[in-house]
């Protein structure tokens, strides 16, 4: 019969996470700043379809929204890019 031998193939090396508290820290503040820019966009329709709304080309829509939308996958690529310190 054959006898199975437990072999131990971890190195002495720690095994680390790949992401830390830090990153998920950063994780969380690029959710965050998805999610107002995505809040920030919403809106600007009209009850009545003959009217047209002026809302929809404000400063809050065309600009600060997306910026903050692009700021935070920015955000999000340096949380999951980011490396722990040793």
């Amino acid at each position: 019969m054959k006898k199975k031998v437990n072999i131990d193939k971890t190195n002495n090396e720690e095994k680390q996470m790949p992401f830390t508290r830090e990153n998920y820290k950063w994780v969380i503040i690029g959710l965050v700043v998805l999610l107002i820019g995505f809040l920030l966009m919403i809106g600007g329709g009209s009850t009545d379809p003959d009217v047209f709304n002026e809302g929809m080309f404000n400063f809050r829509r065309l600009t600060l929204a997306p910026v903050l939308v692009l700021a935070g996958f920015g955000i999000e690529f340096y949380a999951i890019m980011k490396r722990p310190k040793q």
